[in-house]
């Protein structure tokens, strides 16, 4: 396991694309970002961005795909943290789903995406520092049945 998926991961604000009015917006990831990023990772892929979806409620990510030799890949962005994650098919939420990042992950590291390994979004929610979240938020996580990091945070929960 690498270094980084030995430390517990930590939920921020806005990780599960909940917010109170009172505690002010959330945060936004910037999306001409993702879609350089997308673009980018593409060319080192040797392959072309098929479909772009844009986030909308109740969604927390926006969805893309690589084209590359005989296949295809899911790209997911979160709409509120600069996090990236994979996975073989388009989904409304996603809870263990995810694939390994592909060789050419690397290009949205390299232009400031957190690139989230499949270990990693499979962890499950006791072995990840939770204490931000909310009542509301936790009783979603429990309606939902969401087990795993990557559950919450490519939910369409609402």
């Amino acid at each position: 396991m690498a270094p980084e998926q030995d430390a517990a991961f930590t939920l921020p604000r806005g990780a599960t694309g909940f917010f109170r009015p009172e505690d002010g917006p959330l945060p936004v990831t910037d999306l001409r970002a993702f879609r350089a990023a997308l673009y980018a990772a593409a060319r080192a892929a040797e392959g072309h961005v098929g479909e772009v979806e844009e986030q909308t409620h109740p969604r927390t990510f926006h969805t893309a795909t690589v084209i590359a030799g005989a296949g295809e890949t899911v790209v997911l962005c979160h709409a509120h943290h600069p996090w990236i994650a994979f996975a073989q098919e388009r989904r409304d939420w996603y809870t263990e789903e995810f694939l390994a990042p592909p060789p050419w992950a690397h290009t949205f590291a390299d232009l400031g995406f957190v690139v989230l390994g499949r270990a990693e979004l499979t962890r499950s929610l006791p072995d990840v520092d939770t204490s931000v979240l909310s009542r509301g938020e936790w009783r979603q996580v429990r309606l939902y049945g969401i087990t795993t990091l990557g559950g919450v945070l490519f939910n369409a929960w609402d």
